[in-house]
């Protein structure tokens, strides 16, 4: 398959006015300036000028596991009766079926990272997925793909209510690290002793302490930010920070500290206390900084559809247009330890891909085409 005459955006190298991508076997075989393309055969796409970018990227979200429509029937969200749920794996409670996959998919979103939500001190394991197909199994990119932490109003919120730990955030980040205290124990035990019982609590904690997955951690107020970040320099591990909405406020420490960040849900209320400084201002001052950052939508916090427009409203706050795209592409594949995949139209990456009549940071810009692993997933009606 071919794609013609496109302004293609790779998200990492030069760029082409008017170039083309030839796929095959699901992946990015080449791309190039039009001049230079070989002769086309099999299925040709001529997108006449329009604007051919990576898939875009959500790198936070709850799509499938708090389904739309479904109430309380279709929201898996959180085992909120437990504090401590780390064996939880979201791929055992997404449902493709979900409508909000159907609106990825319209709005060139190919790929989530979806996972449970923040009600627990450890939630859960996290997963990256396309955004196409009816089958999980199928879907996988990563799983698991990051362990689930949350600090702050939540876990304070749901267990105080219950009358149990915790009700501070002294207990939150004491049960997290008693809980990473006995993982490390374990892995000890795992790595003498061969022929030990595997115990099932503990097993799902073994990626994190090799450090091939992160932690995921929830963390809005700048008080949590840095107890996340202080947590994860005594056991050594990778976080992502999720949410970091004042992020802005301790810049120079998120620097040092190198944590990349995932930016939203902007586009809420700020219903809580945690959120009142909550701008779109926050991912362009992280970004200036050089803190590598990603914007989320929280969906269903806010709807994912909107994810794009999210990236813009950070454009219009004072972000680069160049890392407006960035952050919902290939930033958000690096963050999720996925840039090998997808993020970039680069050759031998999965052939995700999104065209658009104009940058779809901008309102009035339709979605023409999204492919995923090569194959047309989505095409507008005037397409048709």
């Amino acid at each position: 398959m071919f794609i013609i005459h496109g302004n293609i955006r790779t998200m990492e190298e030069r760029d082409f006015e008017d170039g083309y991508l030839e796929i095959a076997d699901g992946k990015i075989v080449a791309v190039g300036d039009m001049k230079d393309c070989p002769k086309t055969e099999g299925e040709v796409l001529d997108v006449q000028g329009s604007l051919v970018m990576p898939g875009i990227i959500e790198a936070h979200c709850h799509m499938g596991i708090t389904e739309e429509k479904k109430g309380t029937e279709g929201d898996d969200c959180n085992e909120n009766v437990n504090p401590l749920t780390p064996w939880l794996r979201s791929i055992d409670a997404i449902n493709p079926m979900d409508a909000a996959f159907k609106d990825a998919l319209q709005a060139g979103i190919t790929s989530a990272m979806i996972g449970p939500g923040s009600a627990n001190v450890v939630g859960g394991q996290f997963a990256f997925v396309k955004t196409h197909g009816r089958c999980i199994d199928n879907m996988i990119v990563k799983a698991p793909a990051a362990m689930k932490v949350a600090f702050g109003e939540n876990p304070k919120v749901n267990y105080s209510g219950q009358g149990t730990s915790p009700s501070t955030r002294m207990a939150i980040a004491a049960m997290l690290r008693e809980e990473l205290t006995k993982a490390v124990s374990y892995r000890k035990k795992r790595e003498e002793n061969r022929d030990v019982e595997i115990d099932f609590r503990y097993e799902c904690w073994l990626p994190v302490l090799r450090r091939e997955i992160p932690l995921k951690a929830h963390a809005h107020r700048a008080d949590d930010i840095l107890t996340a970040v202080r947590i994860a320099k005594e056991f050594g591990l990778r976080m992502t920070l999720d949410h970091c909405s004042e992020g802005h406020l301790v810049m120079e420490e998120l620097k040092e500290a190198g944590f990349p960040a995932i930016v939203g849900p902007d586009m809420a209320s700020r219903n809580k206390i945690e959120v009142q400084n909550m701008a779109f201002k926050t991912a362009g001052i992280l970004s200036g900084y050089g803190i590598l950052t990603a914007i989320t939508t929280d969906h269903p916090v806010s709807r994912i559809q909107f994810l794009p427009i999210c990236a813009g409203l950070a454009v219009k706050a004072g972000m680069t247009p160049e890392e407006g795209l960035r952050s919902i592409t290939i930033n958000a594949a690096k963050i999720c330890g996925v840039a090998d995949r997808v993020g970039s139209l680069l050759p031998g990456k999965d052939a995700d891909i999104a065209v658009f009549t104009g940058s779809p940071m901008e309102i009035f810009t339709e979605t023409l085409y999204t492919l995923i692993d090569g194959e047309i997933v989505y095409a507008s009606q005037k397409q048709k």
